[in-house]
């Protein structure tokens, strides 16, 4: 897992937020009942770093709905398998990510009413 790693050996930012656009995504697209696009991400905070072996999960909760986008606010959440404490669990990311709901040519769509 070289290319998921940082110089420290944790865990790459990077793969993490791949994880929570994914996540994200899905939220979004159930959201908007349809296909969605990752616009922005804000406030992308790493607070603890995530050791290689322990285990990740991704929670997502819809924040906002506009006409056109929904922000979903996702964090990342540590259960500690591979390393000392074993067992223990913390939150090391968090963010908002922005998506827009697309039409099949990838315009804006309008998100339908629940």
């Amino acid at each position: 897992m070289p290319a998921d790693t940082n110089a420290n050996g944790d865990i790459f930012g990077g793969w993490l937020m791949s994880q929570m656009d994914i996540g994200g995504a899905i939220m979004a697209k159930e959201v908007a009942h349809g296909r969605v696009v990752t616009v922005r991400v804000d406030g992308m905070t790493f607070l603890r770093p995530v050791a290689v072996g322990d285990v990740v999960c991704c929670y997502a909760r819809c924040v906002k709905r506009g006409n056109t986008s929904v922000t979903i606010n996702i964090e990342v959440w540590v259960k500690k398998v591979s390393s000392e404490p074993i067992g223990q669990r913390y939150k090391a990311t968090e963010a908002l990510f922005i998506y827009v709901a697309v039409d099949p040519s990838g315009k804006p769509r309008a998100i339908p009413t629940a």
